[in-house]
Order: structure tokens, then sequence, then C-alpha cells
């Protein structure tokens, strides 16, 4: 199934400059996560507060930092020897928490079903659960796709970029995330079956 976790491979070739240089200033992969968990609540409160104007560029610009981070953590924890249960911890309860801080402001965007927004937040939370269960069970976490963690960054940035640039499809939001919410019950389906199998 497509997803954007498939170029993940890329993605962290292109942040292994960015992994040496923090290694060598002494910073651990669960400091790296702690970063991303503050970055998602500041950004999270900052939208909530102001969920115009700058924000729509701000957070989708967040985003794509955070999705960096996630990489970096856990391309430090595997190969400079940090792995351990607190960060597998960590990471797995900061990134749906994150997620929760970043995409809940939404709600106050201008023709934005509240309903609509919850439950697309919702079925995130499910979606890593499930993925988290698949290893409890398997002993593999199952990151499959269409809608996984980082096609929810870039729904979002996508999302908030156009709103900047046009801001008449909001409009069109509940669609959007309405459409999302379908993609999650379909990536949830897949990860189940795939765990099971």
């Amino acid at each position: 199934m497509i997803s954007v976790y498939n170029i993940k491979p890329k993605f962290q070739k292109l942040l292994r400059p960015v992994l040496v240089r923090l290694h060598a200033m002494g910073i651990t992969a669960n400091g790296i996560t702690w970063a991303a968990i503050v970055l998602s609540f500041a950004v999270g409160g900052l939208f909530y507060w102001k969920p115009s104007g700058f924000m729509l560029i701000v957070l989708p610009v967040s985003l794509l930092v955070r999705m960096a981070l996630n990489a970096l953590d856990g391309m430090m924890a595997r190969e400079y020897n940090m792995q351990s249960k607190k960060g597998e911890l960590l990471n797995e309860l900061g990134d749906v928490l994150a997620d929760i801080a970043m995409f809940l402001p939404l709600v106050l965007l201008p023709g934005m079903h509240p309903l609509v927004l919850f439950a697309f937040v919702i079925l995130g939370v499910v979606n890593e659960f499930t993925g988290v269960l698949a290893k409890a069970m398997t002993g593999q976490r199952r990151y499959d796709g269409p809608m996984g963690k980082s096609d929810r960054a870039l729904l979002v940035g996508l999302t908030q970029l156009l709103l900047y640039f046009f801001p008449e499809i909001k409009v069109a939001l509940n669609y959007i995330f309405g459409t999302g919410s379908l993609l999650l019950v379909i990536s949830t389906a897949i990860r189940i079956k795939k765990t099971l199998a």
C-alpha cells in the first residue's frame, strides 16, 4: 500500500550528517524524542492561540521537523546502542500525544466540524495502537498505510499550506479529514490482517 513511510530510508540517509553531529554533541535518542514532544505541544498551543495567518505555515514546517526528529531518535538508538524499554515506551506514547497536541487545535479552523476532526484524531490513536499491538503479538511493529503517522502529518501539513494560500478551500476541510478517517480505517484493517496472517 502506498505510504510516505516507504521513503523513510531515503529520508534517513539525508539526515545522517545531522545524526552524527547530534551524537558528537552528546544528544541522546530519548533527548531527541523529548524535543519532538515539546515541539508538538508548543506548536499545538500556539495554534490554539492563533489558528490562522502565519500559524498555517508554522504548523506544516513543525510537522516536517517533527518527522525528522522521529527518524533521528530511532537512528540514534539503533546505531549508537541506546535502545531501551524506556525509550521505546517514550517514543510510542510520545508520538500519540504529539499527534493529539498538534491536531486537536485544528478544530478551531473555520468550517471544521468537531466530530469530523475528533474521528480523525481518535482513529489515528487506534491505528498506532494496532501497530504496537502487532509487535506485542508477533514481535514486529506494523507501520502499514495508507494513513500511517507520516501520511497523517503530510495530510495535515498540506491542508494548512493550502488554507494559507487558498482560504476558500475551507469548505472542503470536512471532506479532506473525512477521507483521512476512511483511509485510517483501511490502514488499521491492513495492520490487523497482517498481524493475524
